[in-house]
């Protein structure tokens, strides 16, 4: 591994401590919240008032910049219980799935919210997300570590008895293609040793990459800071679905993660490239080796990475490519992203067909081609990169697609752990900063105005 194998968390670590200070709090974090939370109760009571709502549709919601009379609503006690001594012990959770709800009491953190490490985690939020991409990506990776360093002998045999069952799937279904897509990057000695690099290097950082961006788009620049100075714009600079998309997005990569380790140590399968073991004796090694695999990641001029060259990788999870299923995730996210209402201006374009009768197009604009143009390019990449190597069938890749959608759909399932997270930071004495979107303009319907809502973001 050589250089890489200093180089690679080296740039994991850049990553999460740069998307730690871009995504860092710079409104009011500094302090313990002790007042400035009751104060920011108070303002959201203010919404309910004739007075402000009249008052927030002709000026910008800024919830540091009051008038005198406002002073004195805000001052005014509402409840002792908004202060921090006085929060309540529990907090209400819902657990279930569709029609199967129950609510339980939970340990409420939020009177640990004055404490050295909850002000760290207020002042960088995304502290947070880098647990919750640690726990995930580690207990998948300990998982993938148990199950290597238990391997049976006789997993070896199943493992490439399932790569062949693979390969007869795909031969009936006129889909192996795998061997000529090599072949052809073979024959460009460049473009394969771009497509191991690609292979070996993207996947880890590619992905904290897209959660930092993420995060920052959906989170950070919707908070208070990045607000904008005029209510026509939604008062939103950032995807208007906000920090509800983000964590969709990173319970969907948790629940891929969970169901991949589900398939891969029930049913393990063998690389492509593994078929080609020349110490694999009797008609089932010729078989394999009949193919013509080259293992060209780990081989001459290869590109062995620190995350696939380890004594604790798993090598016979090929089945499903999380590879693909990530990069699939990513893309339609990119592809999907809601923009905010500037970004959504397009383009019209005249087409005459007579004298009298035209047709006029509305073209998207750059922004969501570009958006388009990402989302499509990335796991085709991928794709490319998976099979060319063979690291991966086909096959492979279609698992991944159906884990991927299978975690997109199902990933609210998680939400039923939140009271286990909020026992082990009541253990802790740990309060985790929770965002809050209010609306400070009603809609068109209900005020008969121009039908804009803005957004203010608060943070805990």
């Amino acid at each position: 591994m050589g250089v890489g194998g200093i180089l690679e968390p080296l740039t994991v670590i850049v990553l999460l401590f740069g998307g730690t200070w871009i995504n860092r709090e710079t409104h009011g974090s500094r302090r313990c919240p002790r007042i400035s939370q009751s104060r920011l109760h108070h303002k959201q009571s203010l919404l309910s008032t004739e007075e402000y709502k009249t008052k927030s549709r002709n000026d910008v919601f800024d919830p540091e910049n009051i008038t005198d009379k406002d002073e004195a609503l805000v001052n005014r006690p509402l409840s002792p219980s908004l202060l921090v001594q006085d929060e309540e012990q529990w907090r209400k959770r819902t657990v279930g799935s569709g029609l199967y709800k129950i609510e339980i009491h939970t340990p409420n953190t939020a009177v640990f919210r004055c404490r050295m490490l909850s002000r760290l985690l207020r002042r960088f939020p995304f502290l947070v997300e880098c647990w919750y991409w640690a726990l995930v990506y580690w207990t998948y990776q300990l998982g993938r570590a148990f199950t290597a360093v238990t391997l049976k002998e006789n997993t070896v045999d199943v493992a490439r008895e399932h790569a062949l069952q693979v390969i007869r799937v795909e031969q009936s279904l006129g889909i192996f293609f795998e061997l000529d897509i090599q072949q052809f990057f073979l024959r460009h000695p460049l473009l394969m040793s771009w497509t191991n690099w690609i292979y070996s290097f993207i996947h880890i950082p590619g992905t904290i990459a897209f959660l930092v961006w993420l995060y920052y788009y959906t989170t950070t620049r919707n908070s208070l800071d990045h607000q904008m100075p005029s209510p026509l714009n939604h008062g939103v600079d950032g995807s208007p679905p906000g920090p509800p998309l983000y964590a969709a997005r990173r319970r969907t990569l948790a629940v891929c993660n969970l169901l991949a380790f589900i398939v891969f140590t029930l049913w393990p399968c063998m690389p492509p490239r593994l078929l080609s073991d020349s110490q694999v004796p009797g008609q089932i090694g010729e078989l394999s080796r009949s193919y013509g695999f080259v293992d060209t990641v780990h081989g001459k001029n290869g590109a062995g990475s620190v995350w696939t060259e380890n004594r604790f990788c798993n090598q016979y999870a090929a089945m499903p490519s999380l590879h693909f299923g990530y990069s699939l995730m990513i893309g339609l996210t990119i592809m999907t992203i809601p923009l905010p209402p500037k970004h959504r201006r397009s383009k019209a374009m005249q087409m005459p067909l007579s004298s009298r009768i035209s047709i006029r197009l509305a073209l998207p604009s750059w922004r969501r081609m570009l958006c388009l143009a990402l989302g499509v390019a990335y796991p085709l990449t991928i794709l490319a990169a998976i099979i060319a190597t063979a690291n991966h069938f086909i096959l492979d890749a279609v698992a991944g697609t159906i884990v991927c959608v299978l975690g997109w759909w199902a990933n609210p399932v998680l939400l039923n752990l939140l009271p286990l997270e909020d026992h082990f930071l009541w253990i802790l004495r740990l309060h985790k900063p929770e965002r809050r979107v209010i609306d400070v303009y009603e809609r068109a319907e209900q005020q008969g105005d121009d039908g804009t809502m803005a957004h203010a973001t608060f943070i805990e």
